[in-house]
């Protein structure tokens, strides 16, 4: 089958380009994950020791027609003992004519490790459904009446789970998840009249994530972390991130996204790496109110054919009466 427009024959081309030979999409990922880590791992439901909103939209790689957009709202907070941390997250994303949707919601277990509570250890579990669907009128076969060229938009459910650790301190944090467990077990899955939709769903990831936070001075603290995502069939993806943090007002930082090989000797010497640099920047309005911006250049191939990718996040705390955060939550 080709696609109805030229331009989207090409957007589809460069997807390739960028996640590499692997059978499934990759698990979505925002450069401003740092600042909501329930994105990607359930266990730190409830770190933040009272309720937190944070809604975040993504357009990537503008002007490219099809492009992959995505939008995220997520809830969480803990319980009143402070031992169970419970999390919701809404999730929308586009890509050409293929969109999924899909709604998680989280249980963290967080065993204290000092008598002030400033260390724990979290284990997280995450289950939720994704709903796949193709719209099948951006689609135009290349034989009359192909059985499996939907006439209009196909839809499939599938469930899904999650599972993660989290250890923090004052001062650092620790954590390690896997996404889309049931992701194994649907290989050969998902079908519509010859369709199959496991070509568009997303495949299993785990990641590693570590940061901590430096003090400065009075005025300025930096906070350098990592991310590795490793799905097992691409190359692996590392974040470098550092921000600085002027007067617990603003933090100013940037993050450099690369996909080594490292221990994937057999992938084709021709794939192209997607590598890609951002600049980010957060305000907090007020004590409960975080706004983020943060724009994306890739830096290969596709860079000469769209102009970046930008993305802004909102986050709202809402503080109870009855309970206060004794130690600042940096991460």
């Amino acid at each position: 089958m080709s696609l109805k427009y030229a331009s989207m024959r090409k957007v589809i081309l460069l997807l390739f380009m960028a996640v590499g030979q692997a059978q499934a999409q990759q698990t979505v990922q925002f450069s401003q994950y740092v600042f909501n880590g329930l994105s990607v791992n359930p266990a730190y439901a409830g770190y933040k020791e009272q309720m937190y909103a944070s809604a975040t939209y993504r357009h990537q790689w503008t002007g490219i027609p099809g492009a992959p957009r995505t939008g995220g709202i997520s809830v969480d907070g803990p319980t009143r003992e402070n031992r169970v941390g419970l999390g919701v997250q809404l999730m929308a994303d586009f890509m050409g004519p293929q969109q999924a949707y899909s709604l998680y919601g989280s249980y963290a277990y967080r065993i204290p490790l000092d008598e002030e509570g400033t260390k724990r250890l979290c284990l997280g579990l995450g289950i939720g459904v994704t709903q796949y669907s193709l719209d099948g009128k951006a689609l135009v076969p290349r034989e009359n009446d192909d059985p499996t060229v939907p006439t209009g938009k196909v839809n499939t459910l599938a469930p899904d789970a999650r599972f993660g650790i989290y250890y923090y301190t004052s001062s650092f944090y620790l954590g390690v998840s896997v996404m889309d467990l049931f992701s194994l077990y649907t290989e050969k899955g998902y079908f519509w009249k010859g369709y199959n939709f496991g070509t568009i769903r997303k495949t299993q990831h785990v990641y590693l994530t570590t940061g901590c936070m430096l003090y400065l001075s009075d005025h300025l603290r930096l906070k350098p972390s990592l991310l590795v995502k490793e799905d097992f069939k691409g190359p692996t993806g590392i974040d470098i991130n550092t921000f600085l943090q002027i007067d617990n007002l603003i933090w100013i930082g940037g993050s450099y996204r690369m996909n080594p090989r490292l221990w994937k000797s057999k992938l084709p010497d021709d794939l192209q790496i997607s590598n890609a640099a951002s600049a980010m920047v957060e305000y907090y309005a007020s004590e409960k109110l975080r706004i983020g911006y943060s724009y994306d250049l890739n830096i290969n191939k596709l860079a000469g054919y769209q102009g970046g990718s930008h993305e802004i996040s909102i986050g709202l705390s809402f503080p109870s009466k009855k309970s206060q955060v004794i130690n600042p939550r940096y991460f």
